[in-house]
């Protein structure tokens, strides 16, 4: 749309207590319509009125030659989206901190455990897939940092404490 010199939706402002776009005229697009479904989401509709669009000084930049109003479908949770999209423009280093803190171990475990679904059903039981996962992760992590002679010291050392501290109990 841009590229051919005509409006892009990005130019049109919603308005969420009115819940309605509004055009760079200050004209409304209102809601019109039953919510469509595309891939399993529902897409509400917004349209402008064709009488208003008809005097638009804009007109030829916002419609094509066939089209009498404009009309903008919005995902019914795209407030959700938005609100993301806030909170990063805020912070944009956040993106890149949990692209080197978080996505690369989960991208790990997925890869090493050979999946890209969980195995079990609920809730409940892929959380305790999901933590075993990590644990062996953290695991695995630890021997690389520490090394294998200092974990396995480490291991001998509680276990000597165990069995101290086993008279007092």
């Amino acid at each position: 749309m841009a590229e051919k010199g005509r409006l892009t939706r990005e130019q049109f402002e919603y308005d969420t207590e009115q819940d309605c776009y509004v055009c760079p005229q200050d004209e409304k697009l209102t809601r019109r319509g039953k919510p469509l479904q595309k891939g399993g989401k529902n897409y509400i509709r917004y349209k402008s009125d064709a009488a208003v669009c008809a005097e638009c000084p804009l007109q030829k930049k916002c419609l094509s030659e066939k089209a009498k109003s404009k009309q903008i479908e919005r995902w019914e949770h795209e407030e959700v989206v938005d609100h993301h999209k806030q909170r990063m423009a805020k912070n944009p280093n956040k993106m890149r901190q949990r692209a080197a803190l978080a996505e690369h171990p989960f991208g790990t475990l997925k890869h090493r455990a050979g999946i890209n679904h969980f195995l079990m059903r609920g809730l409940e039981k892929c959380g305790g897939e999901f933590g075993l996962m990590v644990l062996g992760y953290n695991f695995v992590r630890v021997i690389n940092l520490l090394g294998v002679d200092f974990l396995r010291d480490y291991c001998v050392q509680r276990q000597k404490n165990k069995l101290k501290n086993s008279q007092y109990a």
